[in-house]
């Protein structure tokens, strides 16, 4: 098992802190510069009608691409289903998730037989109160059904409440007697107030994922995340997990999922879809709520549909300057009825000389 770990100066950590609110992330200037072409510029986009559903017959001439709202020129356009894809499958371990890693577990499994083919890989990632690798890039599915067995959710009182004689920040190994961490009879989830906390560390397993895993990588790439959403004590700011993803060309499918009888608060929900929200959204992924008429198994099912419905649209920008500056996407169809879950932007990174 390869555990990652987030190492920043505390100057770094003060420029994130200090960072403003904007409605695109710009790049803290000590956080590695990623190479990226901009000669061709691609983007996987779905298209869905006002009730969700995919549409899998457009042609070329039916989409516009704008970057900064300037038309550009298409100059590749397919409709794909069998471009090789990589995907990270990124599974939320801490305390919260204790009861779900079972069913999780099964879903996963399912969906990698059915989805990672020959030409395809994957790999798995564990998220608690650190970031690790169970199983590097593979094509076997057998390799991945075998490393989600490693999957298990952290048993620890860290910021559960409410059990007798239970203190915050007390290990699972020290809890009373027929006290169970998962089921939690005595006492209810709660979201830490401790600043430095450290429980879900959701940004920095994004931001691990999509810049060591993904980068490099060709063709499609997708980062599937399964999570309440709600990070605890990341050292990176959710815009930085962003600006790794977007880098990366990866887009990211959030899946929250998590017992709402285990929580104080109900304020996680909200919070929890906000946050996976500002990961999908700008990415091109989508945000999806396991629900009793939405299951975990539906969802991986729709994951499935939508990669077998997406274009391949590849344009030149007319802007060549290589200047490090985010470009804005828009992707339209003529239909106004229609939508295009796109990613919203790229990074223009000189190429390393060579």
């Amino acid at each position: 098992m390869r555990t990652w770990a987030i190492v920043l100066s505390s100057a770094g950590l003060l420029l994130l802190a200090a960072a403003p609110a904007q409605d695109q992330p710009s790049p803290p200037q000590d956080l590695p510069t990623f190479r990226v072409d901009v000669d061709v510029v691609n983007i996987i986009a779905t298209v869905r009608d006002k009730d969700g559903r995919l549409i899998p017959d457009l042609k070329k001439e039916d989409f516009n691409v704008l970057e900064d709202g300037k038309e550009q020129p298409i100059r590749y356009f397919r409709r794909e289903t069998d471009l090789p894809l990589t995907i990270g499958m990124l599974v939320d371990t801490s305390g919260s998730q204790w009861d779900l890693i079972g069913t999780e577990r099964i879903a996963a499994r399912t969906f990698f037989y059915q989805v990672v083919g020959k030409e395809d890989k994957a790999f798995l990632v564990s998220f608690d109160s650190d970031s690790a690798l169970l199983q590097d890039f593979t094509s076997s599915p057998r390799q991945l059904t075998k490393a989600l067995e490693k999957l298990v959710a952290q048993p620890t009182f860290g910021i559960y409440s409410g059990a007798a004689g239970v203190k915050l920040g007390q290990p699972a190994s020290n809890l009373p007697p027929n006290t169970d961490p998962g089921s939690n009879p005595a006492g209810c989830y709660q979201l830490s107030t401790v600043s430095n906390a450290r429980g879900t560390v959701l940004h920095e397993a994004v931001y691990l994922a999509a810049g060591e895993k993904l980068r490099r990588q060709p063709g499609r790439k997708m980062l599937i995340i399964l999570t309440d959403g709600v990070d605890q004590g990341s050292r990176l700011k959710i815009d930085v997990a962003v600006q790794a993803a977007l880098r990366a060309d990866a887009a990211v499918y959030s899946i929250q999922y998590y017992d709402p009888n285990i929580y104080c608060d109900s304020s996680v929900d909200g919070l929890g879809n906000a946050t996976l929200h500002k990961l999908s959204d700008v990415t091109g992924g989508h945000v999806y709520k396991v629900e009793r008429k939405n299951s975990l198994e539906m969802i991986f099912s729709q994951i499935q549909d939508e990669m077998r419905n997406q274009y391949a649209i590849g344009f030149t920008p007319l802007n060549n300057l290589r200047d490090g500056s985010y470009r804005r996407l828009e992707v339209k169809v003529a239909n106004a009825n229609l939508s295009v879950p796109a990613r919203q932007g790229y990074y223009a990174v000189m190429p390393d000389a060579r």
